[in-house]
């Protein structure tokens, strides 16, 4: 069970999902800090448990991937797992997440020689200004529609037919690329990408998301890092309808425009990444949260996260599970017909009257 499960909820809750995604900025530099027995191997920090015994039983992601997030940590021992902020209370033994935030906070703060010598150049001007909400806004309005273009090609390779004409999805010939370290030697500056507008609930934009594509269009780039986003996320997401008392919200653009295919009139949000989803904002008339959940532990700790903070809030969550790994590999395997009447069957009677010509 995800930890943050336990812990109080409200604005606690949306400081830790925060401090998690700017711990992930700092990944190596927490992995040396509270687990210094560890050592690097390829994409993970490898260490015998969290209390940072030496061994190679709990691996820490260093680089984000399909298969999670950097930060997100799992112990193949005992199946305990989380993100950053996890790990960190784990290891301090606390009690309150009030403490851990404290904590991360404190280490947060350190000067960056004290934090990682690789993170350096992120605190002078010009890399601010590269990721900033401008620059996310200014790539945005430099891509091109997505009808005819090699973007369309991608989204139609995983049966997704209906994102045409959505206004939040463009796409770029010439995307920029920086390579990290796990990339190849020799891995190109710049690849074609489906870009994606995020906005907050009132509409305004304040990121980006990338996701960078192989030139055939079939496929995602063969990079280390093939999605990325720039701006200002958290609490925002790539939306999909106007919201007014339910929504769908969940991770990745493909899960939401695949659920699209067999509701295409009901609002949906993509909140990029399970930590982003955690702490998404709720829009102020809304009832109804469904939640279209990734099948892996990542996903398990998101919907635990909102399970309190729309407890508190008093909105009623709804699970939407897959069969398979998430709904894009639903769709894919079963089908928009049989997509639709799998998650015909999850919603609320009333809603299936009111979406019922969506479904068919």
């Amino acid at each position: 069970m995800h930890v943050l499960s336990k812990f109080e909820g409200g604005r606690n809750s949306n400081r830790a999902a925060e401090l998690s995604e700017r711990l992930a900025q700092n990944v190596q530099a927490v992995c040396r800090h509270y687990l210094p027995a560890g050592r690097r191997e390829g994409r993970y920090w490898m260490v015998g448990d969290i209390a940072g015994t030496p061994g190679r039983s709990l691996y820490v992601r260093l680089f984000e991937t399909e298969r999670g997030r950097i930060g997100n940590w799992v112990d193949a021992a005992t199946g305990e797992h989380g993100d950053l902020i996890d790990l960190i209370r784990l290891n301090q033994r606390h009690g309150r997440l009030s403490e851990t935030i404290d904590e991360a906070e404190r280490f947060l703060s350190l000067p960056p020689s004290a934090l990682d010598v690789e993170r350096t150049p992120v605190a002078f001007a010009k890399p601010a200004r590269a990721g900033s909400t401008t620059a996310a806004r200014r790539l945005f309005a430099a891509s091109k529609p997505l009808t005819g273009s090699l973007a369309e090609t991608y989204l139609r390779s995983r049966s997704i037919t209906r994102a045409i004409n959505l206004s939040a999805l463009r796409f770029h010939p010439r995307c920029y690329y920086r390579p990290n370290d796990d990339d190849v030697p020799g891995t190109p500056g710049a690849f074609p990408a489906l870009i994606a507008a995020v906005t907050d609930a009132d509409g305004a934009q304040t990121g980006t998301h990338r996701t960078w594509l192989h030139p055939s269009g079939g496929m995602k780039a063969n990079v280390a890092s093939p999605r990325r986003a720039m701006g200002d996320i958290l609490g925002n997401a790539v939306r999909f309808g106007i919201v007014d008392d339910v929504l769908i919200a969940g991770e990745g653009i493909e899960t939401m425009l695949s659920l699209r295919e067999v509701l295409p009139t009901m609002p949906m949000a993509a909140a990029t990444s399970s930590a982003h989803l955690a702490a998404i904002l709720f829009p102020p008339t809304l009832q109804r949260l469904y939640v279209a959940r990734d099948r892996d532990a990542a996903g398990d700790a998101a919907f635990g996260i909102l399970t309190d903070r729309t407890q508190a809030a008093g909105i009623e969550l709804v699970s939407l599970m897959p069969e398979l790994g998430d709904f894009n590999d639903d769709l894919r395997e079963h089908g928009a017909s049989v997509l639709g009447q799998q998650v015909y069957l999850l919603l609320h009677e009333q809603d299936r009257t009111r979406f019922s010509n969506d479904t068919g």
